[in-house]
């Protein structure tokens, strides 16, 4: 019967994928890279590029999850959800359990020990992703009614609705982990009910259920802030980076130099920075009212990049300062010359 199908059921393709965690782990490979310190000079923190034997056509990879990246790739969303079933709550980022770090007592450990409780790594915009699963969860007609527990086993989400994925289910290369460390989108999964495949005469409910709950989620992209990032001649500056201070995950400008940041109420320092542009900072202020904050920043040219081609002419060498008076070598005269 329908009412026994709990929300792993029908997540597997005939090829043997599950779809919803094919996508690739950049989760592991930013904590990763934070732990040796590369972020962010050395490795971003956002717009992580997927790995290379991901891409391989011989990658254990479903055509469905390569075409979802590609749209993914493609359009500039800035708010997602996809929608599953056979429980009945909100599931937000991170859905990776850190590993914990080794500790001596681990060394004592058997060798079929398992850690029941992995580390949890919160995302850098976690107070956003609550907000953002309590707007559906709370608009919900019956998904805080958690007096009776949860679908199929006990409640797992402090009777809010909502639950950090990697406290409920620990996995990695799910699709909300990947949309927010590959691109702008801030994704959740919505779980619409505890049966996964109602019957026809309950789909009318089911609707009732989730209606109200959707225009609220989806109404949610109006708050924070947007804006357009623009040289002094007006025009957009495509993959500019918006960086909000206190907030250690930053997002990129699309081709026509617009933005859109998901923020909670409150005062953002705000800085644009592009490559050969000088950065621009301001202070938005985000209300508590529906209607995100509009903040533009205007780009001036920077010198910096012809600093950077005369001193790799140079060997990365500090370039000598000629005094006056002062025969030059023939090497340096050829050297005065490039750089004129």
């Amino acid at each position: 019967g329908s009412e026994l199908g709990n929300w792993a059921l029908g997540h597997w393709t005939e090829e043997g994928f599950d779809l919803f965690e094919n996508f690739p782990d950049l989760a592991s490979a930013l904590w990763a890279a934070e732990e040796r310190r590369l972020v962010p000079h050395q490795f971003p923190n956002h717009h992580i590029p997927i790995p290379e034997q991901y891409l391989s056509e011989d990658a254990a990879v479903a055509v469905e999850t390569r075409a979802v990246i590609t749209w993914m790739d493609k359009n500039p969303f800035v708010l997602g959800a996809n929608l599953q079933g056979g429980e009945k709550l909100v599931s937000f980022p991170f859905d990776t359990a850190r590993p914990s770090p080794p500790t001596p007592a681990a060394a004592l450990r058997p060798l079929d020990y398992e850690d029941e409780h992995p580390e949890l790594q919160e995302t850098p915009d976690h107070a956003v992703f609550r907000w953002l699963a309590i707007s559906y969860a709370s608009a919900h007609l019956t998904m805080t009614e958690t007096f009776r527990g949860g679908c199929h086993t006990q409640d797992v989400t402090d009777a809010m609705g909502i639950v950090q994925g990697a406290k409920w289910h620990p996995r990695a290369g799910s699709m909300n982990d990947f949309s927010y460390l590959h691109t702008n989108c801030l994704e959740l999964s919505l779980y619409l009910g505890c049966d996964k495949f109602p019957h026809e005469s309950e789909l009318q409910q089911e609707w009732e259920n989730n209606k109200e709950s959707l225009l609220t989620f989806m109404e949610q992209i109006h708050r924070g802030i947007k804006g357009v990032v623009t040289d002094q001649q007006g025009e957009p500056i495509a993959n500019a980076t918006i960086v909000v201070g206190g907030i250690n995950h930053n997002i990129k400008t699309a081709s026509g130099g617009d933005y859109w940041r998901i923020l909670n109420p409150g005062e953002y320092r705000v800085s644009a920075r592009a490559e050969g542009y000088n950065p621009s900072v301001k202070t938005c202020h985000v209300l508590y009212d529906i209607g995100a904050t509009q903040c533009n920043f205007v780009l001036s040219r920077s010198n910096w990049k012809r600093i950077r081609e005369i001193m790799a002419m140079n060997g990365n060498r500090p370039i000598r300062r000629v005094v006056p008076g002062q025969p030059m070598t023939p090497r340096e005269r050829l050297r005065l010359r490039m750089r004129l």
